[in-house]
């Protein structure tokens, strides 16, 4: 049987005559800050100290002795990497296996009988990618870096929401393998269901021989509790075929729709009686597909996964660190429980970070998380000459046959924002006819899919509209991005379009106090103070910012915390304005993805959830927001109505309390309540007219709207026109627990519970309370919990000043 020796010990850093210990895998960066010798690149505004990082050439050296290579029972012995970031070549005992240039990519050589030192020299990967731009010419992109010229996650090279850190190393496992005979080289699983609930997995299989006239057999086995079905096949040369038949299968779903049963499925190659190899992995059975038909509103973009038609609640994943080889298991499953726990189903893996580790899919196979899997290009033109279209083409063919098992894989997307960028920004002019990466998107790779993984729909780009006959981002085709909204004008205007599927939209806000306080210790923070900058990537981003909140709230004056509380609730309700909107037009509107879930670093961003793991109250509104039941007042017409939301499988039919009320207290219209009822049949949208009589007068009244212990608000005028009353409210602690009782109107008032503790949490984020109210908000981390320093770290929206 195939025996692998883990080569994770022994391994030094070399640069310029100096020696350190490395961690493999790793990459030079975490080598360096291990070893003292770079200050944190997160802190301060140390990434400017340690730029000359990714200037340099490292060498990563161990020795392999002859106990490692010299087996006696096997034939041929491999050096495999599973992943090398990103420009090295390759030498074992002085003698040259080889030179790549591939981040996304592993890579195999035969070391049989040979020993001595092993190193890998790793090129900077500036020097790498201003060669091929230097010989295949200047390519236009959002940003000056050149990260479009080398196969590497672009984003190392810096974003609007990342740090400049170029890496280097070996950042995914490194391995010896010894075997005999035959081992399996490929196994490409097919994973369907037929009409009759028939599971079906055919097993495609490559092999590498030492012996042609070796008689290999295939013996696969497919199994989930007591259940077990087994079957067998033959080698013919290099390549076998077995297909697995499992009847009456149990259906894999997305979160809120079912279970996520999977079956383990294994896979053994023998010669005689002799196992060779094994391949194993976890697979379930579902069907997916897309449907982009032409309708009255233009043409969709719905997933349609068992049958059922889906309003995608989803979130942009970018990656979770900028060094990736941080990321354990743990980590994955830790951040992505958390976008579960909001009602998130589907997350997109974004253009420019990587493909991700099993650990990720794992976990997203385990908690029903649909995954959308970006092709990693993003907002550049791409060239398509060599050595760079072997490298994608290779890549796509590696990561498409190693990701089809997981069954929360349904979307493949050639990339991010590119046609879009080659039709507006500029980039056709100034091209002049070079390529730019539309042969990758419409050729190479829904070739590749097509040919390995036809279980799945690909799309060329997002946003795309399907054609060049109309422009990339028109919202009433395909997939759309929004971002006009946050760069040029007010989050109501999400409201002037029904998109029918948005794939990005969002708005910015800093990170949690704690995580500030961490990362820039000592500084005297204001929105513009030196750190505070440094940590805001984006394009006049603390412009947008200032702007966004102008609109709605008079401009804190040099009052930090009143800054970083408001622009935290003007990011929570902006993305609020944007789904509340498109839920209530399901299914013309198929689906939302905020754009983003995760920070890499701690900076100020679009995410929900900061650099250090610390939740904004964006990220508990998206609980809200994406539950199956959600109640919104929307303005149609000259009028307004409430939208029932049911994205439940069971009919939503109830009453719900209409009351026209006035923000210093009292009711409006004559202090009535209404109640109407309603009918929302299971995954559909029911719309109740407000009666007239109900709808706010003036600026000083507001629409409240009870059901079911949900609740929706229609305040007519932004909180900047608003006269309200001083809040008054009353606090008490338990442990484990803050009560406020609210003895006026209290608007979105928010317990910043690291204000507390930099280790405690709150269960909740922003909520309104109405005269009398009250809402217990639970906290955990807080070990002396007191009811003035709880009510020192309560905020809330106050009249203006």
């Amino acid at each position: 049987m195939l025996e692998a020796t883990p080569l994770t010990e022994g391994w030094t850093v070399r640069h310029e005559g100096g020696e350190l210990a490395a961690a493999v895998p790793g990459c030079v960066h975490t080598d360096l800050l291990a070893a003292g010798v770079i200050p944190d690149p997160f802190i301060g505004r140390n990434e400017t100290e340690v730029a000359w990082v990714g200037r340099r050439e490292w060498t990563y050296e161990t020795d392999l002795d002859a106990s490692s290579v010299h087996d006696s029972v096997h034939e041929q012995t491999d050096l495999v990497f599973d992943g090398l970031d990103t420009a090295a070549e390759i030498r074992l005992d002085g003698q040259l296996l080889g030179q790549v240039r591939n981040m996304h990519r592993s890579y195999r050589f035969d070391v049989t009988g040979t020993t001595g030192r092993l190193s890998v020299r790793f090129a900077s990967a500036y020097t790498e990618a201003e060669a091929v731009r230097e010989r295949l010419g200047e390519r236009p992109g959002a940003y000056a870096e050149p990260y479009q010229y080398i196969r590497k996650m672009a984003c190392s090279f810096g974003w609007d929401w990342g740090p400049t850190l170029v890496t280097a190393g070996i950042w995914r496992p490194v391995r010896l393998e010894h075997w005999s005979t035959a081992r399996i080289a490929r196994v490409r699983p097919e994973v369907t269901v037929d009409e009759h609930g028939v599971g079906q997995v055919r097993l495609a299989v490559d092999v590498e021989r030492t012996r042609v006239e070796a008689g290999l057999t295939l013996e696969a086995r497919a199994s989930r509790g007591s259940s077990e079905f087994r079957v067998r096949g033959t080698v013919d040369g290099t390549s076998g075929v077995v297909r697995l038949d499992v009847p009456d299968v149990e259906l894999w779903w997305p979160r809120g729709y079912g279970e996520q049963p999977l079956y383990e499925v294994e896979l053994t190659l023998r010669h005689g009686d002799v196992p060779l190899d094994g391949w194993r992995r976890r697979v379930g059975f579902r069907t997916v597909g897309l449907d982009t038909s032409a309708d009255a509103h233009g043409a969709g973009f719905t997933l349609v996964v068992n049958g059922e038609r889906l309003f995608a609640r989803g979130v942009n994943w970018i990656p979770d660190d900028v060094f990736p080889s941080r990321i354990t298991r743990e980590r994955y499953r830790q951040r992505l429980a958390q976008a579960a726990d909001v009602g998130v189903d589907l997350v997109r893996v974004w253009g420019g970070g990587i493909y991700e580790s099993e650990d990720f899919y794992d976990a997203c196979d385990e908690l029903g998380l649909l995954v959308w899997q970006d092709f990693p290009f993003a907002c550049a033109a791409y060239p398509e000459e060599q050595p760079l279209r072997g490298e994608v083409e290779a890549e796509a063919r590696e990561n498409v046959v190693r990701l089809m098992p997981h069954p929360s894989l349904v979307l493949w997307n050639g990339n991010n924002e590119n046609l879009w960028g080659f039709r507006d920004w500029g980039w056709e002019q100034r091209l002049a006819g070079e390529s730019w990466g539309e042969g990758y998107y419409l050729g190479v790779l829904p070739r590749v899919v097509a040919e390995l993984d036809p279980t799945r729909p690909y799309t060329a780009g997002s946003p795309w509209s399907g054609s060049w006959e109309r422009h990339p981002n028109d919202p009433a085709y395909g997939t759309h991005h929004s971002w006009e909204v946050w760069n040029r004008a007010d989050y109501a205007d999400y409201r002037l379009q029904v998109p029918r599927f948005v794939a990005e939209f969002g708005w910015q806000a800093p990170a949690a106090y704690a995580t500030l306080r961490r990362a820039l210790p000592g500084e005297t923070l204001a929105s513009d103070s030196p750190g505070m900058l440094h940590h805001q990537k984006a394009d006049d981003g603390n412009g947008k910012l200032e702007r966004g909140l102008g609109r709605h709230f008079p401009l804190p004056d040099g009052d930090f915390d009143r800054w970083h509380y408001l622009t935290q609730v003007n990011q929570a309700r902006a993305v609020a304005a944007g789904i509340e909107h498109w839920r209530s037009h399901w299914p013309v509107c198929a689906g939302t993805i905020v754009w983003q879930l995760n920070d890499c670093w701690p900076v100020t961003s679009w995410a929900a959830i900061d650099g250090d793991g610390r939740e904004k109250p964006l990220y508990h509104e998206l609980r809200r927001l994406y539950a199956d039941r959600l109640l919104t007042l929307q303005v149609r017409g000259s009028g307004l109505v409430l939208a029932v939301v049911n994205q439940a499988a069971e009919r939503w039919k109830g009453t719900a309390e209409l009351r026209r009320m006035s923000v210093d207290g009292g009711t409006g219209g004559g202090g009535s309540v209404v109640r109407v009822g309603f009918v929302a049949e299971g995954r559909a949208v029911a719309e109740v007219p407000v009666p007239e009589g109900l709808v706010p007068v003036g600026v000083g009244e507001f629409l409240v709207a009870d059901s079911d212990g949900l609740r929706a608000l229609h305040f007519p005028v932004p909180d900047r026109e608003i006269p309200y009353s001083r809040p008054e409210f009353d606090v008490s602690v338990a442990p484990g627990a803050v009560t406020v009782t609210a003895r006026t109107l209290v608007r979105d008032l928010l317990l910043q519970a690291d204000r507390l503790d930099p280790g405690a949490r709150a269960d909740r984020g922003l909520v309104t309370l109405l005269p009398g109210e009250q809402v217990t908000i639970g906290v955990r981390g807080w070990e002396t919990p007191d009811a003035e320093t709880a009510r020192s770290a309560l905020y809330c929206v106050e009249p203006a000043r």
